[in-house]
């Protein structure tokens, strides 16, 4: 994959609450940002898809699993 330098500029406060995040997980500031980008991205994308989804076969509203008013359900034996 071919990598591309990013420049921004951000807030002290936030630099090291991101040197935090990263240090607790043992990686540098870079990497911690690349990764959680990435994984936003993922979300973003997951996300999309899962309302085109929704778009092409239909959202429903209703609770997952059959939930029938009226509905007969067996005893299975109990009284």
């Amino acid at each position: 994959m071919e990598s591309t330098v990013l420049s921004l500029r951000i807030d002290g406060e936030l630099l090291e609450r991101l040197r935090g995040h990263a240090a607790r997980r043992g990686m540098s500031v870079q990497d911690y940002v690349a990764r959680t980008l990435i994984r936003e991205d993922f979300d973003e994308r997951f996300k999309t898809a899962v309302e085109e989804t929704e778009k092409f076969y239909g959202a429903s509203d209703a609770p997952p699993g059959p939930v029938s008013r009226g509905q007969v359900r067996p005893s299975a034996g109990i009284a």
